[in-house]
């Protein structure tokens, strides 16, 4: 019997480094907006529920201009996002009842592909905690707080992490009820929680497998990147 797996889809981000006045999820994308992608993507795979978390005040538009004109299914629920990213992860987190794993994923992201779904499902079935990533191409220098170059890790042991970021729910859930509970702790001490997999790393005892994504899986952050996607999606309706 397959196990139950649901999605979290976070599009309550503001994208300042956009300098849009619409949120870089709502942006225009080959004529729909960016967040329609991704959740096309686990519309038609094999997740069985997505939760949508939307930014404060956001969730009729989503919900009638996106999921209902869209005609998606899947959303369960759409929730309203935290202050910071992780805040908004465990307000997903929240929602879900009865789930096995659960699909992390940045609404911004829309090349999310039926590949990477696979590979990813299938790596968390055997290990529970697993992200999406690539190899760098470039070479990667640590710098000093003088801006010299310290160190310079094998580029073959430095990968890109992406999203989806996938978990057992049990796990992932517990690690975020313990990050929270000490959030202000672990903040005063200077650590930044920049993805789930760190929440992960830092209050569980479980090590994170890298998945292959897809150097095309980018994340819509600036103008340029805007222009990048747009490339790619014009390519791909050309195939």
């Amino acid at each position: 019997m397959k196990d139950r797996t649901a999605a979290i889809v976070l599009a309550a981000g503001k994208g300042s480094r956009m300098k849009s006045r619409v949120h870089k999820q709502y942006l225009l994308l080959e004529g729909k907006p960016i967040l329609y992608y991704s959740l096309k993507a686990f519309e038609d795979s094999f997740v069985d529920e997505i939760v949508l978390v939307a930014g404060k005040d956001e969730a009729a538009y989503c919900r009638e201009e996106i999921v209902e004109k869209y005609g998606f299914k899947k959303v369960s629920r759409i929730a309203e996002g935290g202050r910071e990213r992780y805040h908004s992860v465990f307000c997903g987190l929240q929602a879900l009842r009865d789930c096995e794993y659960v699909f992390i994923h940045d609404g911004a992201r829309p090349f999310l592909t039926k590949e990477i779904l696979d590979r990813a499902y299938a790596a968390v079935r055997r290990t529970p905690a697993c992200v999406v990533g690539m190899p760098v191409k470039d070479t990667i220098r640590i710098a000093d707080e003088n801006a010299y170059a310290a160190e310079t890790p094998r580029r073959d042991l430095v990968w890109i992490m992406q999203t989806p970021q996938v978990f057992s729910f049990d796990l992932v859930k517990r690690a975020y009820c313990a990050f929270l509970e000490q959030e202000e702790e672990t903040l005063a001490k200077g650590i930044k929680i920049t993805d789930d997999a760190m929440v992960v790393e830092l209050f569980s005892d479980t090590g994170i497998r890298l998945v292959e994504g897809s150097y095309d899986n980018i994340k819509i952050t600036t103008p340029e990147d805007l222009l990048i996607a747009q490339a790619l999606a014009k390519g791909r309706k050309a195939e």
